[in-house]
């Protein structure tokens, strides 16, 4: 029942992982940078065109290869299936300390909508790095 539901999990994780790395994309439109970007000199504006694709290419794969392989994540059956379940899910952890330590308050806290995001994305990294750890560890 455990191994069901934590596949489950997984695949829900893959999903959302997928969309975050085609969501990812679109956010300098979303966020309203393309102006803040354009001042940018080439070098950095490149830069951050670069690792935004990277980041989205990475996510893509975390989901992908979840999708594939949740069920040997969930079951521990694999050493790799377990390691690669560590790894991202210490990826979601780090990324979920960044968004409480990194980021500026005032960013987030003087607009309900910015709370909003905040405290889903939380909710969302923690939920996937739990998931994946959870998997790592029945390995």
């Amino acid at each position: 029942m455990m191994t069901t539901l934590l596949t489950y999990a997984l695949q829900a994780a893959a999903i959302g992982q997928i969309a975050l790395a085609i969501l990812n994309f679109a956010l300098p439109t979303m966020l309203g940078w393309q102006g803040e970007l354009a001042k940018l000199s080439r070098l950095p504006r490149e830069v951050f065109h670069v690792h935004a694709w990277f980041i989205s290419i990475t996510v893509a794969l975390f989901g992908v290869l979840t999708w594939r392989f949740a069920h040997d994540f969930a079951t521990g059956s694999s050493d790799i299936g377990t390691w690669l379940a560590t790894g991202i899910g210490i990826f979601w952890a780090i990324r979920l300390v960044i968004q409480w330590t990194y980021y500026s308050k005032s960013h987030w806290m003087e607009d309900r909508k910015r709370m909003a995001i905040h405290f889903f994305l939380t909710f969302v990294y923690g939920g996937w790095a739990a998931i994946y750890l959870l998997g790592g560890r029945l390995g």
